[in-house]
């Protein structure tokens, strides 16, 4: 397969090197110093494209994509206002679209553990607060992972409306970011009553298990249409 990287900082460079090791050929490594010409060209060999920059170029990289008819998939974060435009304008232009807030393997199975407790606590009188710790080069607070947390509470659980740091009432959860050393990413839901505590955790080690699940994606993207989730990724894996 041939994957164009768009940035290529320590995630690209991650995801460069496992990429060689599973046998693909890299035709772009795009640091954001390249004229459109050079991008336009390397994308134009592309199979797929896999974007790790940031929040002021992350959506236009994810057009521009779209406009050369190349699979996409999006790990950047903060940019996801413009999430829905990019849904509507992948379908409008047949292109293939794949975003997560966190591409390990290990978190998406957090993530359905996360969904499943807040329907079993609704109505229960828990109150959850949800704390992240990242490296102290991560830009954004909260994470996107801590954000995704956050919404499928939400979206599983009537009793929530919204998140907010310091949240002062019952319908919100409470946000903690910290930014600490060289700390990959850690990730915590806590549920307190007046009884007993109830807490899911992950902890990423290292890059390895973004890097592979974004491999993984790539894999699963390339020669489909349409928009997709890292959820289907892992259930196509597993039938």
């Amino acid at each position: 397969m041939k994957i164009a990287l768009l940035g290529y900082g320590k995630m690209g460079k991650a995801i460069e090197a496992l990429a060689l090791q599973r046998n693909h050929t890299i035709v772009l490594k795009s640091s954001g110093k390249e004229t459109e010409e050079e991008i336009n060209e390397g994308l134009s060999q592309a199979d797929v494209a896999i974007e790790f920059t940031g929040a002021e170029s992350a959506f236009q990289n994810i057009l521009r994509c779209f406009s050369l008819n190349i699979p996409v998939v999006s790990g950047s974060t903060g940019w996801l206002e413009d999430y829905e435009k990019a849904v509507s304008i992948c379908k409008e232009t047949d292109g293939a679209f794949l975003y997560s807030s966190n591409f390990s393997i290990g978190v998406n199975i957090f993530f359905q553990i996360n969904k499943m407790l807040a329907k079993l606590l609704e109505g229960k009188d828990y109150q959850p607060e949800i704390k992240e710790i990242h490296h102290t080069q991560k830009k954004d607070a909260p994470s996107g992972t801590a954000i995704s947390l956050a919404e499928q509470i939400i979206n599983n659980n009537s009793g929530f409306q919204s998140w907010s740091f310091n949240a002062q009432k019952p319908q919100q959860i409470n946000m903690i970011s910290e930014r600490t050393g060289e700390i990959p990413g850690t990730h915590s839901v806590h549920y307190r009553s007046l009884i007993d505590d109830i807490e899911i955790i992950h902890t990423a080690h290292n890059r390895q298990g973004f890097v592979l699940g974004a491999l993984i994606a790539a894999e699963f993207l390339k020669g489909k249409k349409g928009v997709f989730t890292m959820e289907m990724v892992l259930n196509n894996s597993g039938s």
